[in-house]
């Protein structure tokens, strides 16, 4: 869609101000439904694109993204706009600098028309967990879009935007994208900056891309990845060519693994149904298909949820009420806490007591508890010396394989309120997800299926994991399924 768009600027069949308009447009009809976006950017909006309008005026060379509008997750930093990262403590916060990728954005023109909802601090798997709504899932609006970038699935998936910028802790933009039915990309830990995300866990954290294609999501991959001297976990790529020109069609040859530890019994049989059809199509498509053991799977999620809230325990110390944001710390105030006023300790219970919400403050618990004295060893330590035996998995597997497929996830969009009560059950839904994190892996999420429940059509996500910083082999494997998807479907519909 984004090369499209580019050459329709190019060949002055659309400007960029119509397009930005189409855009705002259709967030001004459908958002009220879907509930997609904490903060619509008009006037920057259709001031970016009339900028882009002049340059292709004076007949200037624009960028493949130029002009195209997009979505932000609201815990990416934008200068001079409100960003809460899902959270009442930070209601009042205006980003006083840009992200990083927001620079590089920027730079390029590229055209931002809003910050989107999300599970607050990215602590959730449905969008459920914002303080300000729940954000819809546009192929059924009764079904979460996923989390936490719930809402920048949504806006791709619903038409209100052409690509969008999500964070990946644990799943958050893979798990999204197959609910919704787009493509997301979980980069490998520092290819991309994380100056200007608000951190939910360090180690785990990355920004990636969301749009309804291979191609799209390469493209705007291209325009946000690179070193940063801001960011010291970020890695020099020596990567000269865009990551959309590997995309060839041809994976002749490519080494494809399939972790059987990922296909239990467990697997709803129609997932498991789509991912065999799946790897069928990448042997008729040249693939060499081969069963692999990744054997400490089965304790990547229960590291990941003491690693995770630790992280998250330490860098939510800052949301203190002191610093910024939200601040109980008056008579007033103290009334509406429901407590008495008093000095600085006060000020602190009250101000996170009511500024974070149930699921933001559990996992803060969990973290400071696997954190404390005489659990450290037996929590953290311990989790930390099964994550490098995670890994050690990782690094036997690719050297018989380049990449690793699997579902993305072990159900489809779930119904709201199914999983609120039971928070393990919710954890669950990153199963498939979290090991690219642990590991620091690429990975990505694209529709491999559909299957229909009642009248709708709800869809399955096949996820790719390849070697560290090798996005090439990734992006390549699931652009060639996708376009021999789209000619199938092509010769399906000709008459």
């Amino acid at each position: 869609m984004i090369r499209d768009l580019h050459n329709k600027l190019i060949a002055g069949e659309i400007t960029a101000v119509k397009l930005t308009e189409q855009y705002l447009q259709a967030i001004a009809t459908k958002d009220g439904v879907f509930g997609t976006y904490l903060t619509v950017l008009c006037e920057q909006a259709l001031a970016q694109a009339l900028f882009v309008d002049e340059q292709l005026k004076r007949g200037e060379r624009i960028d493949l993204l130029a002009g195209i509008p997009g979505a932000i997750k609201d815990n990416i930093c934008i200068a001079g706009v409100r960003t809460t990262a899902g959270s009442k403590i930070l209601d009042n916060y205006i980003a006083p600098y840009d992200a990083t990728v927001m620079t590089k954005l920027k730079t390029i023109n590229a055209v931002i028309v809003g910050k989107t909802n999300m599970d607050e601090f990215a602590m959730g798997s449905s969008t459920e967990n914002s303080a300000y709504q729940k954000t819809k899932n546009p192929l059924d609006t009764n079904r979460v879009p996923g989390g936490s970038s719930g809402g920048s699935a949504a806006a791709v998936a619903g038409g209100e935007a052409v690509w969008s910028l999500g964070s990946d802790t644990g799943g958050s933009i893979r798990q999204p994208a197959s609910f919704c039915g787009i493509v997301g990309l979980k980069p490998t830990y520092g290819r991309v900056s994380r100056s200007g995300l608000i951190a939910m866990a360090s180690s785990l954290d990355q920004i990636g891309p969301l749009g309804t294609s291979v191609e799209d999501v390469a493209i705007v991959f291209s325009r946000i990845a690179g070193f940063d001297p801001l960011d010291a976990t970020t890695a020099q790529s020596g990567n000269n060519k865009s990551f959309e020109d590997y995309l060839t069609g041809d994976i002749t040859g490519v080494r494809i693994g399939i972790p059987k530890e990922y296909f239990s019994e467990t697997l709803d049989p129609r997932i498991r149904a789509a991912a065999d059809t799946a790897i069928e199509q990448f042997k008729a498509q040249g693939a060499h298909i081969q069963e692999i053991s990744l054997p400490q799977s089965a304790y990547a999620l229960p590291v990941y949820y003491i690693l995770m809230p630790s992280e998250v325990s330490s860098n939510l110390a800052r949301f203190d009420g002191i610093k910024y944001g939200l601040s109980i710390n008056d008579e007033k105030d103290s009334q509406i806490a429901g407590s008495s006023a008093g000095g600085l300790l006060e000020t602190y219970l009250d101000t996170r007591r009511i500024g974070f919400g149930q699921e933001v403050k559990r996992r803060i618990m969990l973290g400071t508890y696997t954190l404390s004295a005489g659990y450290y060893d037996a929590y953290y330590k311990k989790a930390q010396k099964v994550r490098a035996l995670i890994k050690q998995d990782f690094v036997e597997a690719f050297k018989t394989v380049d990449v690793i497929f699997s579902p993305t996830t072990p159900e489809v969009a779930f119904r709201f309120d199914a999983k609120t009560d039971d928070p393990l059950k919710m954890y669950l839904s990153d199963v498939y997800t979290v090991t690219a994190n642990l590991t620091g892996v690429p990975a990505i999420s694209f529709p491999i299926g559909t299957l229909t429940e009642g009248d709708k059509t709800l869809s399955i996500g096949g996820q790719l994991m390849g070697q560290w910083f090798d996005e090439e082999t990734v992006l390549r494997v699931a652009d060639a399924f996708e376009r021999h998807q789209k000619s199938q479907s092509a010769n399906k519909n000709s008459p």
